[in-house]
């Protein structure tokens, strides 16, 4: 059984395991929690009805939350030519091709998300990038809108760095979101958080029978999590 220190014991007494709260109640305990010595992030954790092993129950979206993420989005764009000079116009942070390739797949990470222009991907795909970003979620993908022409660079570039945020179930089943700053204020994390809701409930699938959140709970950076009302967490 894990042991947590005094500092975890002490905000997780501030907790009622056994009870649901109001989404603004738990955020707002959120923000009481958070005793890490850095700006914590406040993630919401989600479990879904639905049956991940079907193809036709995937729930994968991206949202733009009006308040952003409170952190500097560091973007890659893989772009060669005009594409590759209008991403570096538009803001990003580093940009190449075949170099830029390379440095990933010699193990440098520095950046939070990523682009690629169409041309690009076929590269991407043979140096085998894709089992390096995959597992970090960090693969340029059409669906979650990363794979765009030389024109849609500078869109995306900039929705990225105002806090546009990509959802996906994991292979349980389970949503993983980050909503911003511990020190946000709870208004802010509220917006963000019913922004997000709205977002899951549009991408319900329409074979996905019952409710699709069967559970929420959101929490800080090695906080305790507070449990939310599902029922109240769709109403928002």
């Amino acid at each position: 059984m894990t042991k947590h220190g005094k500092k975890y014991r002490q905000a997780s007494a501030k907790v009622e395991g056994d009870k649901v709260y109001e989404p603004r109640q738990a955020l707002e305990l959120v923000r009481q929690t958070s005793y890490t010595s850095f700006d914590g992030t406040v993630e919401v954790h989600i479990r879904l009805g639905v049956d991940p092993k079907h193809a036709e129950q995937q729930v994968r979206d991206t949202v733009m939350l009006p308040h952003g993420l409170g952190k500097k989005v560091r973007v890659l764009v893989f772009a060669e030519g005009d594409a590759a000079r209008q991403a570096e116009a538009s803001g990003a942070d580093i940009v190449g091709g075949d170099d830029v390739i390379q440095r990933v797949k010699d193990g440098w990470l520095e950046f939070d998300a990523t682009v690629a222009t169409p041309e690009m991907m076929g590269k991407i795909g043979k140096s085998g990038l894709g089992r390096i970003l995959g597992t970090r979620g960090l693969m340029p993908n059409p669906k979650a809108g990363t794979v765009v022409p030389a024109s849609d660079l500078g869109r995306v570039i900039q929705e990225l760095k105002a806090g546009r945020v990509e959802f996906r179930q994991d292979k349980t089943g389970n949503l993983h979101v980050p909503i911003g700053k511990a020190s946000f204020e709870a208004d802010k994390l509220y917006d963000n958080m019913a922004t997000l809701m709205e977002a899951i409930r549009k991408s319900r699938p329409p074979s996905a029978k019952g409710s699709l959140v069967r559970r929420v709970t959101v929490t800080a950076t090695m906080g305790p999590g507070v449990r939310v009302d599902p029922n109240a967490a769709q109403a928002m």
